[in-house]
């Protein structure tokens, strides 16, 4: 038999006989939003529960019942004559509280309406991105769960991390995540892998650049550096190839490799200490290191400026790209076709104004085959909508290195103009 709610056996109401009785009583009152009303069932009572009832509510429940039913008005009544107490009284002053789930729900709205009110007034609800990212975290339980938990701050300083990634350019220096935790949250931990901040921080970053979910210790770089927020300068990085620059340092170093047509490392640390001037016209962007390598070993030094992000494009890159515009550059951006590629395609085309480079749906189609990979989802190309329903026709993946015999023939730099001959000169 479980505890008498009373728990106490020198009570009026100690005795095991009415423990029944008042557990039922207590689950309707719940049920009820602890308001008077409805009744308090015993089924199959025993010989000694049925004349402790009729005790106390002044009545006969002969022995062999089936059961004893009893209105909780009738019981509060009998109770008080009892005790001096109601029933609600004695059952929250000696028992847990009762639960009222209508003030229960109101107080969730009231706590969600406080979390919401400082993300709604912050500047950023004029963004789309940002107002996509509220209603989903409003709809999904996201909000409803810190109501529950009594977080009523965690959003709040989700939305100053926000606020502060928001207002960097691609100029900026890079900003520790460290830094950025303890600017918004005076805890230069709280922005760790998963912990529950970053988590928040990260969704509304996905939702902004259009990148992966931050499912993998990848992602999660890739979505903070998109944002100039780094864990290492160091191993923020860009593989170059080709690449001429001015500038005392790396710009000499850039300019020595490409003239030696050999691949060079650039990091973030060096881009930010030793800047760079570049006034190549055209650069393009591969996403795979293994295209890059074979420009060097094909076309060494007459390979005109190629940049390899290896992967989700760093802030290394980001910089490097941003300088290239600065000096009147564009770029041209390829990658695999998959939902990975394609969406690091639309991000660079939308952050950087790149151009699609050999990413039609001509160019898919002539290298599809059964033999690739199955491909799970492609998301939207609107520089070519006609290449997602390709994609979506055929369902198979092409890995940049499939399709890099035509990426080199465009790669080969055009020649040098030829000086005149001294007797023309003259």
């Amino acid at each position: 038999m479980s505890p008498h709610p009373l728990g106490r056996p020198d009570h009026p109401l100690g005795r095991p006989d009415y423990a029944r009785l008042l557990e039922s009583a207590r689950r309707t009152l719940e049920r009820r939003n602890a308001e008077l009303g409805g009744r308090a069932t015993v089924p199959a009572p025993t010989d000694a529960e049925c004349a402790a009832v009729s005790g106390l509510l002044g009545s006969d429940h002969l022995p062999g019942a089936k059961s004893i039913v009893v209105s909780l008005d009738r019981l509060d009544t009998s109770v008080r004559r009892a005790t001096g107490q109601g029933l609600i009284e004695i059952l929250e002053t000696v028992g847990p509280p009762l639960r009222r789930p209508r003030d229960e729900e109101g107080e969730r709205r009231r706590l969600r309406e406080q979390i919401l009110a400082p993300a709604r007034d912050s500047p950023l609800n004029a963004a789309d991105w940002y107002r996509t990212w509220l209603e989903r975290i409003s709809g999904d339980g996201t909000v409803t769960k810190l109501a529950n938990r009594g977080d009523t701050d965690r959003l709040r300083r989700a939305v100053r991390i926000l606020e502060v990634v928001d207002a960097r350019t691609d100029t900026a220096p890079p900003l520790p995540l460290p830094s950025l935790a303890a600017t918004a949250t005076g805890d230069t931990k709280a922005l760790e892998h998963r912990t529950p901040l970053a988590t928040l921080v990260l969704s509304a970053l996905v939702e902004r650049t259009g990148l992966p979910r931050a499912d993998t210790a990848e992602a999660t770089r890739a979505l903070w550096e998109a944002h100039g927020v780094i864990g290492d300068d160091l191993a923020s990085r860009v593989l170059v190839l080709g690449l001429p620059a001015e500038g005392a340092g790396l710009g000499e170093w850039l300019t020595d490799a490409a003239a030696r047509g050999v691949p060079f490392q650039v990091t973030l640390h060096q881009l930010v200490t030793l800047p760079i001037t570049v006034t190549a016209p055209v650069v393009s962007v591969c996403e795979n290191p293994a295209v890059l390598r074979r420009a060097a070993d094909g076309l060494g030094a007459a390979c005109a400026p190629l940049l390899c992000t290896e992967g989700w494009p760093s802030a290394a890159f980001h910089r490097l790209a941003a300088a290239i515009r600065a000096g009147g550059g564009r770029l041209r951006y390829h990658g695999d076709f998959d939902a990975a590629g394609i969406a690091m395609a639309r991000y660079a085309i939308d952050r950087h104004g790149a151009s699609p480079w050999r990413m039609s749906a001509a160019d898919y189609t002539a290298h599809v085959d059964d033999v690739f990979p199955a491909l799970t989802g492609a998301g939207p190309t609107p520089w070519d909508p006609a290449l997602a329903q390709a994609m979506t026709r055929h369902g198979r993946a092409v890995h940049e290195e499939s399709v890099d015999d035509d990426l080199l023939r465009d790669l080969v730099r055009d020649p040098a103009p030829a000086l005149p001959a001294p007797e023309d000169a003259m």
